[in-house]
């Protein structure tokens, strides 16, 4: 369906995007990428949500649509290779995290040229949550990058953020799909994108092999133990054994870490959405990416796309009610 939806008026952004619908984008680090594709398919179909709320890798896609640079976001992430990605991996887990969260955000401040959240010409909200207290945070206004980066601090990952006196973390602790923020910023309708309904149970552990070549199909942590393997001293080759795991008796602190965050999601995510159902829910089905595995865009993308072509019936009957 190419047939493109007559907005009233009063329903319009300063672009042309319908302040009806809310789009929830939630969590799941690097299967975050598929967010992309939802948001590129649902426009081809004549969806386009005047409202967004993300929570972690939701938030960062997120600001990229609210600022109309999903494209050159989708062109960003699909020329990230892995090798750029390690180079970002402290070991001295010195900061509360293993990446600063620095990478990521030569995206953001190359393109988004709108300083605050409220300055974006669609309506943005972030949620984060504070470390000390567990309470869920919400940025409707404020310093952008500021608010993404603390809504992307993913415990053990990314470094924490400190905003106002207060340390924050992770929007996925608190609200990994956020329809909640979405309707309290005056959406009638939510499309909630669910990026953990398929993964608890399928973080399977490959059988370990040595690296051969740069054609391998092992997983990006896979990938990044052989890399300092290669090239750290003894000590650190001990410590990367107990962070990846060396064999499938023996999961690494990372194979640990990616499992639990997954359970905890999963589970927070089934409860919020049952007290506070989305009128549709898109769900991508990439339990085959791993926590890091952010140069695999291409497949992420293309499997948000797929997913709201799955639901195009529910989604051209939710046009029509509109």
């Amino acid at each position: 369906m190419k047939e493109k939806i007559n907005i009233p008026k009063q329903f319009q952004t300063s672009d042309g995007a319908d302040i009806r619908i809310g789009l929830a984008l939630g969590s799941g680090s690097a299967r975050g990428w598929a967010h992309i594709g939802v948001i590129q398919e649902l426009a081809e179909m004549g969806i386009v949500p005047g409202i967004v709320a993300g929570s972690s890798i939701g938030a960062f896609v997120g600001a990229a649509y609210a600022s109309n640079q999903i494209d050159t976001l989708e062109n960003w992430v699909r020329s990230l290779n892995w090798k750029e990605i390690i180079k970002y991996i402290d070991l001295s887990v010195m900061g509360g995290g293993f990446i600063p969260g620095e990478k990521l955000f030569e995206f953001a401040r190359k393109y988004v040229t709108k300083n605050t959240i409220e300055s974006l010409p669609r309506h943005l909200g972030v949620v984060a949550t504070e470390l000390d207290t567990g309470r869920e945070v919400w940025f409707q206004d404020g310093p952008l990058l500021d608010a993404v980066h603390a809504s992307i601090a993913l415990p053990g990952v990314f470094t924490p953020v400190k905003l106002n006196g207060r340390w924050l973390l992770d929007g996925g602790l608190s609200n990994p799909v956020p329809v909640s923020l979405c309707r309290a910023m005056g959406a009638s309708v939510v499309i909630a994108v669910n990026l953990n309904g398929d993964i608890v149970g399928k973080h399977n552990r490959k059988q370990t092999k040595k690296v051969e070549s740069s054609n391998t199909e092992d997983t990006l942590l896979e990938r990044v133990s052989a890399q300092f393997k290669h090239n750290l001293n003894e000590q650190k080759d001990i410590l990367l054994s107990r962070l990846f795991g060396d064999s499938l008796d023996s999961p690494g602190l990372f194979d640990v870490m990616a499992s639990s965050i997954n359970i905890m999601q999963d589970r927070i995510t089934r409860s919020r959405m049952a007290g506070d159902p989305p009128e549709i829910i898109l769900s991508p089905q990439l339990s085959q990416l791993g926590l890091l595995e952010f140069d695999k865009a291409s497949i992420a993308v293309e499997e948000g796309r797929a997913c709201v072509r799955r639901m195009q019936p529910a989604l051209e009957q939710l046009l029509k009610d509109l």
